[in-house]
């Protein structure tokens, strides 16, 4: 037995935030990042709804980048001091997800992170509080998913929770939000959508259900996902909805290994950290290739390169051509295709932010690579992996360096 499992509401479209009006409580904890909403001017407007609704507003802002197990804990005291009925959180993954550890915190003080991130073991939630997430990226798909990202900074190691309490109930995708997202962003969380879409369709857990709406998020990204890199505001409005679906589809799906190999190198080195779109980006052509050595999956590859009107008369003539659109892409936005590029001249970090050392690299190869394999997006992946073949594609991945194992 599947399970299908979404929020109860998605509002989406222009004017989707007045769902906000809605929402019956008496108190409410806003969770958010930096300043960009209040400088877009969103933050007043979300407050007002909220009060409109009624509700008595605590706001929790700051949330860093790749939110730390200390942001999570602070926040949940906060929680704990107010009691609110409904946690709202605002803005990319990072909030989004802070917000959802927070609210496992809340509901049960005394659980450990151990136990946190213990796949698919947590007790139920709702008990104090309900939950509406409103994505302000095109990409990460949080507002209506069953996971949350979690850095643990003193081991430099991003843990996946993974439970379906923590899907939201209320998830908001208003374009207006996204009007103005630096083309950084745009290309990595675009990436990282179609990535989400991919890799659940190929996954041990996907489902007719799941394949529907990955398929089709495939689509809407093929057609504008390079135009939404571009400024056009059409484009871009059709990516948070794409990148929604894409988040449907990976909920319920799954995941694998490409997921697996960014957690556990975007806070692995010294000099600053691979942000995770950019690195699923760089990843996914050389998993595809890997993954395509099992004859199921290489058949599923082709079946999205048919869908998608990428040509070839064999299956490993599509399954080649797949892997170069992603490439192709990578190149349209400037997302560099190897480790060892990220953060050099041309890419879309700074330079020099990032750099990652060959000779770090290889000192931390190995632990990565056992990390990796313990993800919770493994265990979904259509291909067996072992540590051999791990330290080997992310040696690839490093190198840009061809599958052929």
């Amino acid at each position: 037995m599947q399970q299908f499992i979404n929020p109860r509401f998605v509002y989406h479209g222009e004017g989707a935030l007045d769902a906000l009006k809605t929402l019956e409580g008496k108190k409410a904890v806003l969770c958010m990042g930096g300043g960009s909403l209040k400088r877009n001017g969103y933050y007043d407007v979300i407050l007002g709804d909220l009060k409109e609704a009624g509700l008595e507003v605590k706001v929790i802002e700051g949330i860093e980048s790749d939110p730390s197990v200390e942001t999570v804990e602070k926040g949940a005291k906060v929680m704990q001091e107010f009691g609110p009925d409904w946690i709202v959180a605002v803005g990319g993954g990072s909030p989004i997800d802070a917000a959802k550890a927070m609210w496992i915190k809340y509901e049960y003080p005394d659980i450990t992170f151990e136990q946190m991130t213990t796949p698919f073991g947590l007790p139920k939630l709702r008990k104090k509080a309900h939950f509406c997430a409103i994505t302000t990226t095109s990409g990460t798909g949080t507002e209506v998913t069953a996971f949350s990202i979690i850095t643990d900074y003193h081991k430099g190691i991003k843990y996946p929770i993974a439970d379906f309490e923590i899907t939201p109930d209320v998830a908001i995708v208003d374009p207006a939000l996204v009007k103005k997202l630096p083309v950084k962003m745009v290309a990595f969380t675009g990436m990282d959508a179609l990535t989400h879409a991919i890799e659940s369709y190929v996954s041990t857990a996907h489902s007719p259900y799941t394949d529907a709406m990955g398929l089709h998020a495939m689509r809407m990204i093929r057609d504008n996902i390079v135009q939404s890199y571009s400024g056009d505001q059409a484009a871009r409005a059709a990516m948070h909805d794409a990148q929604c679906l894409a988040g449907v589809a990976f909920s319920s799906g799954l995941l694998g290994i490409v997921h697996s190999m960014a957690h556990k190198t975007g806070a692995a080195f010294e000099n600053g950290h691979i942000i995770h779109g950019c690195a699923n980006a760089m990843y996914l052509p050389k998993v595809i290739r890997f993954n395509a050595g099992v004859g199921a999956t290489a058949e599923r590859f082709a079946q999205i390169a048919d869908v998608l009107n990428l040509g070839g008369l064999t299956r490993a003539d599509k399954v080649e051509n797949l892997i170069g659109w992603v490439r192709w892409l990578n190149d349209q936005m400037n997302i560099p295709h190897a480790i060892k590029n990220y953060g050099q001249g041309g890419a879309l970090v700074a330079d020099g932010d990032g750099i990652v050392s060959e000779e770090e690299f290889e000192k931390k190869l190995s632990d990565i690579a056992a990390n990796a394999l313990l993800d919770a997006c493994t265990g979904a992946n259509p291909r067996p992996v072992n540590q051999q073949q791990m330290e080997k594609l992310l040696t690839a991945c490093y190198f840009d360096e061809e599958i052929h194992f």
